[in-house]
């Protein structure tokens, strides 16, 4: 018999706010399953924290460790940094002013690591949301696919659009509507002076999804044709005036109605 209790989590860590909301077919034992991936968020905190003086990501950048002295989840993160920044033709960077900050990978990576922890635990029917990015999995209920909507930059509080989709779908969105400009042009090091307010990314996991919406607003319009390129990711973007524009399989994620 299929249980649908529903299960939900607040969890503060890595200078946000992370919910976990567990629906349908496993929520009986999601509460340990959630325990374990609220767990795994702090550790990833302790690791990799850029405000923490004694994290070891922090430790690193400032010499007093070498990466081989380092837990080797760190190692992990820069490669799959390495990586998004050589794909991404040097938009996406993990140095700015000579210290280490994979800030723009490693919160989409600790979330997609916390579903597949749920996941690993029977646990099929999942929403994490950190922070504004989320990873999906399953479905929202029997026979429903789980809805998503994206903040409008221009006008708090309203949704610009809404996607939705089942299965394995991450969405990350970076821009200025919440923090401000956080997101430095790699070539300038200055704030980006390109129009765009907005870009969301659809992917399957929530690691590529925040890379490549990182790399995409610093990038700017002019990372159009390199979004249409990545297999299986599709975008939204907003620009300075109101206007949009998305990628050409985007629609596919429309809610029919």
């Amino acid at each position: 018999m299929t249980d649908l209790r529903r299960v939900r989590r607040v969890e503060h860590a890595m200078g946000t706010v992370f919910s976990f909301d567990i629906r349908g077919e496993g929520a009986a034992q999601a509460e340990a399953a959630v325990e374990a991936a609220a767990r795994w968020l702090h550790r990833v905190d302790e690791l990799f924290s850029t405000y923490r003086p004694e994290s070891e990501l922090s430790r690193l950048s400032r010499g007093e460790l070498t990466q081989a002295e380092c837990d080797p989840l760190i190692a992990e993160v820069l490669s799959l940094c390495e990586s998004a920044e050589a794909r991404s033709h040097g938009w996406f960077n993990a140095r700015y002013g000579g210290r280490l900050d994979p800030t723009g990978l490693v919160k989409g990576w600790a979330v997609e690591r916390a579903s597949l922890l749920l996941t690993a635990a029977g646990v099929t029917d999942t929403c994490i949301n950190g922070g504004g990015d989320i990873q999906l999995s399953g479905r929202r209920e029997p026979g429903g696919p789980w809805r998503v909507g994206i903040s409008d930059p221009l006008h708090p509080g309203r949704f610009v659009t809404v996607v939705e989709g089942e299965g394995e779908l991450a969405v990350a969105t970076s821009g200025t509507a919440e923090r401000g400009c956080h997101i430095l042009d790699p070539y300038t090091g200055s704030p980006p002076r390109h129009g765009l307010v907005s870009v969301t990314v659809l992917a399957r996991g929530l690691t590529a999804a925040d890379a490549w919406a990182t790399a995409a607003f610093a990038w700017g319009p002019g990372s159009r044709e390199w979004l249409e390129e990545l297999p299986d990711v599709e975008a939204f973007a907003v620009t300075a005036d109101g206007s949009t524009w998305c990628t050409a399989g985007f629609g596919q994620f429309a809610p029919v109605a």
